[in-house]
């Protein structure tokens, strides 16, 4: 395989990535959710006790580590999210889904949902979908372990 067919997956997911991104922005801003509080959110929600440290987001999340703390402000000030100190590391923080934040996830997840089928998973066929999961799978895994 050449070079060139060596790049062709990374240039077709970058594209689509750029392509689908803003139509799911556009699908959860009519819910007045915008997608780096829905990632967080979901993240949280999917958490033991609906909670994690500051770090453990900023890891989890597609944001970079000073966005994240940007967003759980917004999330904060909303009254979504709320900060709490670590009882056995007082250097750090836990971000805590609050039962309102919840229920704004809850909402907006059919939106979030129905849109990846539209705008992505929709085009695919079945086999198509586990082969993606699975190699997507496996590079994500091996960065992750390479740090």
């Amino acid at each position: 395989m050449d070079q060139l067919d060596r790049v062709a997956p990374w240039a077709a997911l970058l594209r689509v990535h750029a392509a689908v991104l803003p139509k799911l922005e556009r699908a959860l801003a009519a819910q007045q959710m915008p997608l780096a509080w829905y990632d967080v959110l979901l993240e949280l929600n999917a958490a033991p006790d609906r909670r994690l440290r500051m770090s453990e987001l900023g890891a989890r999340v597609v944001l970079s580590r000073e966005r994240v703390s940007r967003v759980v402000d917004e999330l904060e000030r909303a009254g979504l999210v709320l900060r709490e100190r670590n009882s056995d590391d007082r250097r750090s923080l836990f971000a805590v889904l609050t039962p309102e934040g919840r229920d704004r996830l809850r909402a907006a997840a059919p939106v979030y949902l129905e849109s990846i089928e539209r705008h992505y998973t929709g085009h695919l066929e079945d086999e198509e979908i586990r082969v993606i999961s699975i190699a997507l799978g496996r590079v994500l895994q091996a960065e992750e372990a390479s740090g």
